[in-house]
């Protein structure tokens, strides 16, 4: 389920991003994803973030659909450390057909 999440979400402060080796170890083997492609979907134009509602009961958690630079469509799931200067990432995979539909339609 996807909540397009009000400004209250600031990627420019953003300063870098923070791995967690198993979750990126995961995201790399079972779904092929770089974390240098992971981390390009940031810079898309047309990046989409939504709250995750579902698996926020602990911390604010978040959903980014956005394309790397060779085009591939990416879903990344994270959140903020470090007083929102950190993303951390959780997983990463290609966008599912759903995905794909909604992030064409409003990108």
């Amino acid at each position: 389920m996807f909540v397009v999440y009000t400004p209250m979400v600031d990627i420019s402060q953003v300063r870098g991003f923070q791995w967690d080796e198993g979750n990126a170890h995961k995201s790399q083997l079972r779904h092929v994803v770089t974390q240098g492609e992971a981390e390009q979907i940031f810079l898309d134009d047309s990046l989409i973030l939504s709250e995750d509602i579902r698996h926020s009961s602990e911390e604010a958690r978040f959903h980014a659909l956005g394309r790397t630079q060779d085009g591939r469509r990416l879903l990344i799931a994270f959140t903020f450390r470090d007083q929102g200067r950190l993303i951390r990432v959780i997983s990463t995979r290609d966008m599912s057909r759903s995905e794909r539909a909604r992030y064409d339609k409003e990108a």
